[in-house]
């Protein structure tokens, strides 16, 4: 059982370190010292999709990890 866990850890982070990087750019602390006129504007379509697969591949990861804990 340790196994599986350890192979759904393995691969829930791989894919949750390639959905962080495919996300966009220049959104980092440039706006907090007046570098950015940027405009609020809602995600929308592949960037929603991204953003939200985000949040699920970490919920994934975070009870995998838990989960091998308990059952160790």
């Amino acid at each position: 059982m340790q196994q599986v866990f350890t192979i759904i850890q393995v691969i829930s982070a791989v894919l949750l370190i390639a959905a962080i990087l495919m996300q966009q750019r220049g959104t980092g602390l440039g706006s907090a010292f007046g570098g950015g006129s940027e405009i609020y504007r809602t995600k929308r379509g592949v960037e929603k999709i991204l953003f939200i697969s985000t949040i699920v591949l970490s919920v994934l990861f975070l009870a995998s990890v838990f989960a091998s804990v308990v059952w160790r």
